[in-house]
């Protein structure tokens, strides 16, 4: 079972939608993950790419953050999404507009132009992410979802490729065996003309 692992919702369990497509963080990662970058969270503004149950946004409202867009392109695990979310608002007390929703591809609501984040969760399935990955982190950029001071954090296996045009790579989260899950830590560099 996943569980809020803290703040005011923790503990709300949330529901996982049986399918193939689903690879929830588990409480023991998320935890270790928001341990170091809870002092962030307070008031920003969160993207939740390939949400799935919305483990990494709902964690991040209930501990402080202003508010979350969640995208998710399966239907069945974007209604369970959305009941998950229900739960937690109740839980940590929060407004309606702590959350707003996208049921589409990710490139293709990347390809709008959209508000500026200040930290992004990219948990794309690890089977797509070699045909897609430089298309995410370039339209981030280029459809301005990003500031200079925008936190990426990508949860990816330790062998896949880490490098991206106009990213910083600066700080990995995670074992060092093949195969596991890391969560990397990115910022955007941007040229001296702005891009």
């Amino acid at each position: 079972m996943i569980r809020i692992s803290g703040g005011l919702a923790r503990g709300i369990p949330l529901k996982v939608t049986k399918s193939k497509l689903l690879r929830p963080a588990t409480e023991a990662n998320r935890e270790r993950l928001f341990s170091s970058i809870s002092q962030s969270l307070r008031e920003t503004r969160v993207l939740d790419l390939f949400a799935g149950s919305g483990s990494y946004g709902l964690e991040a409202l209930s501990r402080g953050a202003k508010h979350v867009h969640f995208v998710e392109n399966n239907g069945k695990i974007f209604r369970d999404l959305k009941q998950n979310f229900e739960k937690v608002k109740k839980s940590a007390r929060l407004i309606e507009k702590s959350a707003s929703f996208s049921n589409r591809d990710v490139i293709e609501f990347l390809r709008q132009k959209e508000n500026t984040y200040d930290l992004i969760f990219l948990d794309p399935p690890y089977k797509d992410f070699p045909k897609i990955g430089n298309s995410i982190f370039d339209l981030l950029t280029t459809h301005d979802f990003v500031d200079q001071d925008t936190l990426l954090i990508h949860e990816a296996p330790r062998e896949e490729v880490s490098s991206f045009e106009n990213w910083k790579l600066f700080k990995v989260l995670g074992k060092e065996k093949t195969g596991a899950p890391n969560f990397r830590f990115y910022t955007p560099e941007f040229s001296a003309s702005g891009q």
